[in-house]
């Protein structure tokens, strides 16, 4: 399949473009600016692949959590091209997408214990923990000293993985004994090729997915807006 497939969860940027059996792909530290540098990402991928949007058979993004602006760009974008293209749509929980390379593609680390954690403001962070291939703590919101927490209720035999953008803020907060069982990413990255590995190997886009048009973003926090409005009384 063709896909076109769209991380903007965070303030790394990806997008990947699968053709055949190869996967063209972009990634830079973006920021605030993904929605001036996205379409260039789109459009240059696609020339590499010699293809153009007509030729797509479907389109992905990070469902959430993440960044509020972010996440409503991807789905705008990656909606807008399904409509328009009537081809289908999907979106994958963004920290399935983290641990996927960590869970399938290292033995080892598919026996072990893993958190994928990025921020979400407020000297908090959004998380969960995966286990043989499942999630088995799922997406929390959660200050640094919940996540240690959580980590010292998991057997202090067990060795854990942290992973995603936020893994080596993360582990230079945890106290020393509870940082000895444990290993983390020191590289950030972009996650639009687990996008695709995900969509094919589950066969995400192979069935009626129409439905994923009317859907939106998962925040998993309320907006500072939502939040206020909360406060006015009636």
């Amino acid at each position: 399949m063709k896909l076109l497939a769209i991380d903007s969860a965070c303030s790394f940027l990806s997008v990947a473009v699968s053709c055949k059996k190869e996967i063209f792909y972009m990634e830079t530290e973006a920021g605030i600016k993904q929605s001036e540098i996205i379409i260039d990402f789109i459009d240059s991928l696609l020339k590499k692949a010699s293809l153009k949007a007509d030729d797509l058979d479907g389109v992905i993004c990070m469902k959430g959590p993440g960044s509020f602006t972010g996440l409503r760009i991807g789905y705008s974008i990656a909606k807008g091209l399904a409509l328009s293209l009537s081809i289908p749509f999907t979106a994958i929980p963004t920290l399935d997408c983290i641990t996927w390379e960590k869970i399938n593609n290292s033995g080892e680390a598919a026996e072990e214990t893993v958190l994928a954690v990025i921020q979400a403001g407020k000297n908090a962070f959004f998380s969960a923990f995966y286990k043989n291939g499942e999630c088995v703590k799922p997406v929390a919101d959660l200050h640094i000293s919940q996540i240690i927490d959580e980590i010292n209720s998991i057997n202090e035999t067990e060795k854990i993985i942290i992973t995603g953008p936020a893994a080596e803020l993360i582990y230079a907060s945890l106290p020393q004994k509870t940082g000895a069982r444990i290993t983390f990413d020191r590289i950030k990255k972009g996650y639009a090729r687990e996008l695709i590995s995900i969509a094919k190997k589950q066969k995400l886009l192979d069935e009626d997915v129409s439905y994923n048009l009317f859907s939106g973003p998962e925040y998993f926090r309320k907006t500072d807006a939502e939040i206020s409005l909360q406060k006015i009384p009636e």
